[in-house]
């Protein structure tokens, strides 16, 4: 799987997440938290829902690597390898 199909899935379950947020507008490196107003529970659906599309187990020790689109790319890409 290549780094363009995972930010299509990683956008995709976030625009799950948060529908009522431009995503198109979110800048790579902006907390996803901040800018799309989500909280724990959301957060945590989406770890869930890209754990399920992707089939990469995401420990909670790892969340915090998930909180810019940039570095949730980065630390996907890597699991996937």
């Amino acid at each position: 799987m290549n780094e363009n199909e995972i930010r299509a899935i990683f956008l995709e379950e976030l625009g799950n997440v948060a529908p009522e947020m431009d995503l198109a507008t979110l800048a790579p490196n902006a907390d996803l938290r901040e800018a799309l107003d989500i909280d724990s529970m959301d957060f945590l659906n989406l770890a869930t829902a890209v754990h399920h599309r992707l089939g990469v187990d995401i420990p909670e020790l790892d969340y915090p690597k998930l909180v810019t689109l940039d570095s949730a790319l980065r630390y996907l890409s890597g699991r996937l390898k």
